[in-house]
């Protein structure tokens, strides 16, 4: 458990093959001993370490979110951005409480069976975000399969109170993929957000093993219809990294996401939240991910982000500065 990585395994591991074109080789990481389960062994590259987070904003916000009895996907999901989000004042709600009914295996979120929605968080989610004073805000969710639009409404009626309470605001939404319910998705997109994120998480090959309940092709439609529902609305999705895939897998990806039309893209590291989830195959170097990001730009996503601590949400007030819905405010 406290094996360092070699020096050596610290270099760029950018290749290029007798064609020129560049290979990636991330760093390998020791699997856990059982083969499936425990923690992946070995320190973390200093690259993947973060200050524990603590400042007056970060404070204030904790206890905002507190006080309305809301969740924030910035504190389930662990996510190694808190401090600095929080401390510049922004942050990504979790809508329709804390508890999913998927079970993905890169997953900190509690699975099982989640509790009745609350009719008022629409309008408590308004009311925060006109407290902090945001000029752009995130709303993601749990899957809640049980609903018969999976809580679609929750993400609309959420745009509402926004747009109310604090006009000139602008909000991405991160939607699961509501099992191709497209009437579902149709009611988001009439809510008008500036920045619709569905993310991909995983290479075709380990769906079945990072998203078994979902489907590749099927996010890959949602992102399609949502652009014609709304063109408007830029597209955005994300994948991890270090679960396993091939540099040929990731830019099948991209390609993939750019034949739809999709208009952002993130990448960052897989880190594993806890013994009982997926190990962590391999390590990408901050070099490697900003060739990615080149390799996005170089396909024409109009946003890239990509780097060894990128999340979704991650750098999203900048991306919504791109929408041409704000032009016509």
């Amino acid at each position: 458990m406290t094996e360092t990585i070699a020096s050596s395994q610290q270099e760029n591991h950018v290749e290029r093959n007798e064609f020129g074109v560049i290979r990636l080789e991330p760093i390998p990481v020791t699997p856990p001993a059982d083969g499936d389960s425990g923690l992946t062994r070995g320190r973390r590259p200093e690259w993947l370490r973060v200050k524990s987070p603590d400042s007056a904003k970060y404070r204030e916000l904790k206890g905002l979110f507190r006080g309305k009895q809301l969740h924030t996907v910035c504190e389930e999901a662990m996510c190694p951005n808190i401090g600095e989000c929080w401390g510049r004042g922004t942050a990504t709600f979790l809508l329709m409480g804390d508890t999913c009914t998927r079970s993905c295996g890169f997953c900190k979120i509690n699975t099982g069976r989640p509790s009745a929605l609350d009719p008022e968080e629409p309008r408590k989610v308004g009311e925060s975000v006109q407290s902090m004073n945001l000029q752009h805000a995130v709303l993601t969710s749990v899957n809640r399969d049980e609903q018969k639009d999976g809580g679609a409404w929750v993400f609309a009626e959420s745009l509402h109170w926004i747009r109310k309470l604090q006009p000139g605001c602008t909000v991405e939404v991160l939607i699961p993929d509501f099992k191709g319910d497209w009437a579902a998705l149709q009611t988001v997109m009439d809510a008008r957000p500036e920045i619709l994120n569905h993310n991909t998480e995983t290479v075709p090959r380990l769906y079945k093993t990072v998203r078994p309940q979902a489907k590749y092709m099927r996010s890959m439609e949602l992102l399609k219809r949502a652009k014609e529902m709304d063109a408007l609305s830029l597209t955005k999705s994300g994948i991890m990294l270090g679960l396993g895939e091939t540099w040929d897998e990731i830019l099948h990806v991209m390609d993939d996401l750019r034949a739809h039309d999709v208009d952002i893209m993130t990448m960052g590291q897989y880190l594993q939240p806890s013994r009982f989830h997926l190990p962590i195959v391999a390590y990408y170097t901050p070099e490697q991910f900003e060739i990615l990001k080149e390799e996005g730009l170089s396909r024409g996503f109009k946003w890239v982000e990509s780097g060894p601590l990128v999340r979704s949400s991650y750098h999203a007030d900048g991306q919504a500065h791109l929408s041409p819905r704000r032009d016509l405010k």
